[in-house]
């Protein structure tokens, strides 16, 4: 029986470490996949996509933690950030409160949906973490440029929350897939969490 329990824990955790790698992977797809587009400096990209499915989908511990693995792989310098970049001075960077908003956007959306678990809490947990992604990453960004990174002329906080208004569209249409998306495959993926 013992050893029966055994397998059946080490074979969940392995499963786990998959899902976190999973997700770290698809960070860096969606970092890139079209972080050609720039507005303001602000690549747009698919990573908060990712990183509300990650919290929808593994919850809100294992999502936070497969976003903490992302941004360590960037940090540790292979170019997995946004225009293929990574390092330690990624850190500096405006944008890197984005980065570290996701640790927070996978844990808020995977907590919402513990507590919440109809389609309804999915899509409001998919918005919340993109309300999230956006309040911190675009307060980081702005101090980020008015304390240590040269700001463009006549920088103010209403012009970097008019830069993320561009994507803005664009994150709320994907947050409501990812609410959906997350809701009908939650059944699936929680078979082997």
């Amino acid at each position: 029986m013992t050893t029966t329990t055994t397998r059946s824990t080490n074979h969940s955790r392995t499963l786990q470490l998959v899902h976190i790698a999973m997700f770290s992977a698809l960070m860096a797809i969606g970092a890139n996949i079209a972080s050609f587009l720039i507005v303001g400096g602000v690549p747009i990209t698919l990573q908060t996509f990712f990183a509300i499915l990650a919290g929808i989908l593994l919850g809100s511990r294992l999502g936070a933690v497969s976003m903490i693995v992302y941004a360590f792989i960037g940090l540790a310098g292979v170019p997995v950030f946004a225009k293929f970049s990574g390092g330690m001075d990624t850190l500096i960077s405006p944008t890197f409160g984005f980065i570290v908003s996701y640790v927070f956007a996978a844990y808020i959306a995977g907590l919402i949906v513990e507590k919440w678990p109809s389609k309804k809490g999915f899509i409001v947990a998919a918005l919340t973490g993109t309300a999230v992604n956006y309040l911190f990453g675009t307060n980081w960004m702005y101090a980020a440029y008015k304390l240590w990174f040269a700001a463009p002329e006549g920088f103010t906080y209403q012009m970097a929350w008019a830069w993320m208004a561009v994507p803005l569209p664009k994150d709320i249409i994907l947050a409501v897939l990812a609410g959906i998306f997350g809701f009908r495959l939650k059944p699936i993926i929680q078979k082997y969490l």
